[in-house]
């Protein structure tokens, strides 16, 4: 679409794992979002999804920003603000990967409660009128 780019990436898998992993983000250059924001939104949906599994590796960020066509500076602050959410990890010399640790289950609900708010405060929502839909609908759910 216009407006936004995307590539498919192929981050070296560690050591011992077969194949290729095929990593799909998009960026939206009209958005108000800033881009290392939907750079990170990306990488989280991948591993909510499946597409990025627990000690996958990210690709470099020269790699990245040049694909993506940003700044080499966004990449790492992408990168930064998924390690400071615990969903990735940093290491000199070893590059940038998914959190061994990391539960794909988890990050599928933060994900969709991410969507949840974005969309509350694009309906202009109270925090607190998001707070009741959630806690009637988690009351009439089947458990």
């Amino acid at each position: 679409p216009r407006g936004s780019r995307g590539d498919d990436l192929h981050p070296a898998r560690p050591p011992g794992t077969a194949g290729r992993l095929t990593l799909l983000i998009t960026i939206d250059l009209a958005s108000d979002r800033p881009l290392y924001v939907q750079i990170a939104d990306g990488v989280e949906a991948a591993v909510a999804t499946g597409r990025l599994s627990p000690g996958d590796r990210l690709p470099p960020g020269r790699d990245l920003s040049a694909t993506l066509g940003v700044n080499l500076e966004t990449v790492q602050r992408a990168y930064r603000r998924l390690a400071a959410h615990g969903i990735a990890v940093s290491r000199v010399g070893r590059g940038t990967s998914i959190t061994e640790d990391l539960d794909p289950s988890a990050l599928q609900v933060s994900v969709a409660i991410s969507a949840a708010v974005d969309s509350a405060q694009s309906a202009g929502l109270q925090l607190s009128e998001l707070l009741s839909l959630v806690r009637n609908r988690w009351s009439t759910a089947p458990e």
